[in-house]
Order: C-alpha cells, then structure tokens, then sequence
C-alpha cells in the first residue's frame, strides 16, 4: 500500500520535524502525503529532539494517517545520517509511507534507506552526481518516484537562474525520461519557495506538467489546491478522453479520424492517461 500511496501522490507536503505541532494540520489538510523534514527544516542541534517527536508521533497516530507520512532523512556524508537510518528501523513497524532520500546519487544509498525502513523511497536528485546517476537511482530497488530538489541542485552547479528557471529545463527533461525509462510514474517537482505568490505557483505548476511532472512538492496547505487541480486533467480534457476511446472502440481496425484530426495509438494513449 505504501508503494502505491507514493506513486499516486500529486502532493507532498512538508512538516518540520522540530515542529510536531504542525503535523495534526497538516494530515488533516488536502495533501496527499505529508513529509517530516530531519533535514533542511531543523537546526542541527535539534535533531534529535526532532526524532523522538517523530517516533511518538508516529506511535499515537491512527495507522492510516502514518500510512501518509514519509520521513525525508539527512544525507549519507552527514554526521546525522546513521541514527536517521536507526530511527528508520525503529519505526519501521508503523507502517510509514515513505522515505525521501536527499542527494540521491548512487544505488547504495538508496538501498541504505530501504533496508532500514522496509518502505519505498522518494529518490532526490539535487546535485550534478545526483543527474548524472538519475538513471541508475530509477532502476534501483525501492524507488517508487524520483523528485527535482531543484533550489540544492542550482547551488551545487552554481546557478544564476531567472524567475522562469527556464535554465533547469535540461535537469527536468532528464529527470521526466529517466523515470520512464526505469518504468516509473511521473517524476515529483520541487518546491515553490513563494508562499504568497499565487501567479508563481500557477505558472510553476503549469511548467511542471508541460515537462513530464505528475506531483509537486509543497511547503503551506494554501498550495494544495492549485497542484491538484494544475496537475491533472481537466474536465474537458476527461470528455475529450472518454470521446477518443469510444470512437476507438467503434474503429478498432487502426488510426481514424476525430474532430478533423488523427487518432493512433500515441493519442489513445494519452486519452487513457487522462482518465487513469
């Protein structure tokens, strides 16, 4: 099940882990997974508090609101790694949705993580070892989804991007084809850093499905809405869909015509997409 919750998700919402006040509205918001941040979100000497806050956290709540919690952990080359890793085994018994793991750049640090918590992984790729190895992260076992972590991606290549990002344009195809090579569902983008900024996240959200994306990761509820509703089809692309695959049915010998335009299999396929 927590395999499926992860490759399903359209949002991902983050939690500090040093905040446990935060996670009841959090799970009671429209996210479908809501991620606890050891990493990037606490203070390193707030930790372990952050992981003890975790681990009662995750032994009073209901088993389904687990089942939507990931735990994005602290990178292999820290010093907060290994007990991250024992939290993982510690807390495996849950049930926990999901592990991200941040500056995926290699099989065996994926295979790290899944061994400790016996969950699927969201693989970040955010550094130029993380792109270059993009392919070999998709294929590794336990990956359910690759994500762009693409703020850590621009310092680590030292990056002057415009508002538009139109300069991560490669990093995102790559992250798109390596996922469908591997077999997996559409890759997670990153975050929208302008909480306020409803223009922002539109056109953001907009970029991401043109480039492949199916999900997004997200740091307020007030942005929930818009990935939902930016990141699937819309109801005239469902009627369209429903139109093309009963004309399809009617025309089962090959390509036909529709609405003065060509229907073959890269369109039928597209249509099934839309209503899956």
């Amino acid at each position: 099940m927590s395999m499926e919750a992860v490759q399903g998700a359209r949002s991902f919402l983050f939690v500090p882990g040093d905040r446990p006040e935060r996670l009841p509205k959090a799970l009671a918001s429209a996210a479908h997974a809501v991620i606890v941040d050891l990493e990037d979100a606490v203070a390193p000497g707030d930790k372990p508090r952050a992981r003890a806050a975790l681990a009662m956290a995750c032994a009073s709540l209901p088993a389904q609101q687990v089942a939507r919690l990931l735990v994005r952990i602290n990178a292999a080359d820290t010093p907060w790694h290994a007990e991250d890793l024992a939290l993982l085994r510690e807390l495996g018994p849950h049930g926990l949705a999901g592990v991200v793991v941040p500056k995926a750049d290699s099989a065996s640090v994926i295979s790290a993580a899944v061994e400790a918590a016996d969950a699927p992984v969201l693989a970040l790729i955010e550094s130029a070892a993380g792109l270059h190895a993009a392919a070999a992260v998709a294929s590794a076992p336990g990956v359910a989804r690759l994500a762009f972590g693409h703020l850590d991606f621009q310092a680590d290549i030292g990056m002057q991007c415009g508002e538009d990002e139109r300069e991560l344009d490669a990093a995102r195809l790559a992250i798109a084809v390596a996922s469908r090579v591997a077999g997996l569902p559409k890759p997670v983008d990153g975050v929208t850093a302008a909480i306020d900024d409803e223009a922002r996240l539109t056109a953001d959200v907009a970029r991401s499905r043109r480039f492949g994306f199916g999900a997004k990761l997200c740091i307020h509820p007030k942005q929930l809405d818009a990935v939902h509703e930016g990141l699937g089809p819309t109801q005239a692309e469902r009627d369209w869909a429903r139109r093309v695959l009963e004309a399809a049915d009617r025309n089962p010998a090959g390509a036909f015509r529709l609405d003065g335009q060509m229907v073959d299999a890269p369109v039928l396929l597209r249509a099934r997409s839309y209503l899956a």
